[in-house]
């Protein structure tokens, strides 16, 4: 495994700002200064010599640099003097898949890891790692496009679990599930049509349980990445659960499983 340094947090966020950093100065400061940023929205077509540096700069730290049109930019300023570009701070930075299963090694428990596969509401997101944290987990992960990321939002809505869950940022879903697998954590993918029920699965050992995006469930590629797909007894009109309420269904089974009880 890696000898990563300690987890590094941005200032605090109050709950009342939502992270939002704009304007050229203010976003070349903040990666000066290390700040953890989630994203950075650029506008759209324009590349002048200083938007050109704070993409730049911002794809060597690892941050996910959107283009955006006026009008999204717009809608996020709160000052209406973004310049062109407006950055998303993260409330910590993110950990790396070895610090989630360095967690599990230190606590001498398997390995209980969710992932989340873009999950693209920050609600939805923030109360996935609250209940990972109720529920014991080792840590969550997350691809770094298409999802949300570890706003303001989403650290308000984990009720401040976002300070104790690990949460890794990812280019590659496959590939991260693959190297799980070969670090001897069995992945368990949720879907309606899932071949192995709940009450079937076993998750007293290392488990990964991937939640599937809002709308459309897990990617292909993602499920075919999975050991085993799980689904939920539905007992009602409704087919689907909320991918939150998934997430705790699954997390507290294995718990149940790992508890005895």
């Amino acid at each position: 495994m890696n000898n990563r340094p300690p987890l590094r947090r941005s200032a605090p966020v109050e709950t009342e700002n939502d992270g939002i950093i704009e304007g050229r100065n203010a976003v070349i400061e903040a990666l000066r200064a290390g700040v953890a940023i989630d994203k950075i929205f650029l506008l759209k077509g324009e590349r002048d010599s200083a938007l050109g540096h704070i993409a730049s700069t911002a794809r060597e730290k690892g941050i996910v640099v959107v283009d955006a049109d006026r009008r999204k930019l717009d809608n996020m300023s709160r000052t209406h003097s973004h310049q062109g570009v407006i950055a998303q701070a993260a409330v910590r930075e993110y950990a790396s898949v070895d610090d989630i299963l360095a967690a599990a090694r230190d606590k001498d428990e398997p390995p209980l890891i969710v992932v989340c596969d873009e999950l693209s509401d920050p609600h939805n997101l923030g109360a996935v790692i609250r209940t990972a944290d109720a529920a014991g987990a080792h840590g969550v992960i997350i691809p770094k496009r298409r999802s949300a990321g570890l706003t303001a939002v989403v650290a308000k809505t984990s009720a401040g679990a976002v300070a104790h869950v690990p949460v890794a940022r990812v280019a590659n879903l496959p590939t991260v599930l693959k190297e799980l697998k070969e670090a001897g954590v069995w992945v368990f993918g949720t879907a309606m049509d899932g071949s192995t029920s709940l009450y079937h699965a076993d998750l007293k050992g290392p488990a990964a349980i991937v939640i599937g995006s809002e709308g459309e469930g897990m990617g292909r590629l993602v499920g075919e990445s999975c050991d085993f797909t799980v689904s939920i007894p539905m007992f009602g009109k409704i087919n689907s659960l909320n991918a939150s309420a998934a997430a705790a269904v699954l997390l507290y089974e294995a718990v149940r499983q790992r508890t005895g009880n």
